[in-house]
């Protein structure tokens, strides 16, 4: 009976855990515009085009976010978040991109040149972690897996300390530490070149 109990308490701390996660779901937002509440921006040069747009396959219609712009790294991230360990979690789709066709999070941003950035490429078939430091990205560690265009996939990152686990279509990826933003920051969504991108039920929560 003592085992019993244990495991209902975790199973319920698990579920209490996982309801406490804020969520975004873009359904509130003006379609054609970007998001309130979020900086709509880019790493580098170019012009990113972040939207709220509808779309009948989003995972919770009618809307999504859509990246459509051509920029370095397009990056959206949402102004009141302050993570330093948590995880923070994205549904997207890759639409299109001769250059590239990248979904991604970032967590621990401190500007739009400074951050960490998980994505998956449906061009690469592969999903990478970076650091980004005064706009410069950088490759840290890469693993092969599908990733089909045209289809909608999760892309998660927990992060406590300098451990980072990635997550994609609830498969674990990647693992690595590093410390170089040690301390909390924004999270939000990332792609780069011309991929044009949609993303639903952006959802975060600190630990």
């Amino acid at each position: 009976m003592q085992t019993l109990t244990v495991a209902t308490l975790v199973v319920a701390a698990m579920v209490a855990a996982a309801a406490a996660a804020d969520s975004v779901n873009f359904d509130a937002g003006t379609v054609g515009q970007a998001p309130a509440g979020w900086t709509a921006t880019r790493t580098g040069s170019g012009e990113a085009k972040w939207t709220i747009e509808k779309d009948d396959t989003a995972p919770s219609k009618p809307n999504v976010l859509k990246q459509s712009g051509a920029a370095t790294y397009p990056v959206c991230f949402k102004d009141d978040t302050n993570l330093k360990d948590g995880f923070v979690e994205v549904k997207f789709k890759p639409i299109s991109g001769k250059e590239d066709q990248a979904g991604g999070v970032v967590w621990r941003l401190k500007d739009a040149n400074n951050y960490y950035v998980a994505r998956a490429n449906a061009l690469e078939d592969n999903v990478t972690i970076y650091h980004t430091i005064n706009g410069r990205r950088t490759e840290k560690k890469r693993a092969s897996t599908k990733v089909a265009s045209g289809q909608w996939h999760s892309l998660r990152v927990d992060f406590q300390g300098n451990h980072f686990t990635v997550a994609f279509d609830g498969e674990k990826t990647l693992e690595w530490d590093d410390s170089t933003f040690p301390d909390a920051g924004k999270a939000g969504v990332w792609t780069k070149a011309d991929s044009v991108t949609l993303f639903d039920d952006f959802s975060y929560t600190a630990k």
